[in-house]
């Protein structure tokens, strides 16, 4: 296994935090202290691994008392959860938001790993072509729709 670069590190320790209280406030530029890197690295992890679309919600507060307030979104069940994505998804879906949506439906155990590798292989823009993210956004409400109407006959 291959050594972990700054931005893994990063992210591993919000997310050990996390998973101890559930919402975590830091101030960027101490973070940027502890890792001994420049606060716009702590804006790169935040901006790309901490966003809607794998289910957490970031508030900032920037300035001299500035912070940054990071939460797992939370759902009171499978269908708020699916709901709430369905209605997240606009009318074009960038590969990369399409690939953490599937990867939150894996994580949260809505489907398996096989079933997430094999939508995934089908939703790149050498696949799809022109016009792959107003396409993808069809793909991806449309899979949210069957789990939940999955979800409901169970």
């Amino acid at each position: 296994m291959g050594a972990k670069n700054t931005s893994d590190s990063i992210e591993a320790y919000i997310k050990s935090i996390l998973a101890q209280a559930g919402m975590v406030e830091l101030k960027r530029s101490e973070l940027a202290d502890v890792f001994q890197v420049v606060p716009s690295q702590i804006n790169y992890v935040i901006k790309t691994r901490f966003t809607e679309s794998r289910g957490y919600i970031v508030e900032s507060k920037r300035g001299g008392g500035g912070y940054i307030r990071i939460g797992k979104i939370e759902f009171s069940d499978r269908h708020q959860m699916l709901c709430g994505l369905y209605d997240s998804v606009g009318e074009r879906v960038s590969q990369q938001v399409f690939t953490d949506v599937i990867q939150l439906l894996f994580d949260e155990k809505i489907m398996t790993e096989r079933e997430g590798n094999l939508i995934l292989s089908t939703a790149s823009d050498s696949i799809l072509g022109d016009g792959a993210a107003v396409i993808r956004a069809r793909i991806l409400k449309k899979i949210l729709q069957q789990l939940d109407r999955k979800g409901m006959e169970s």
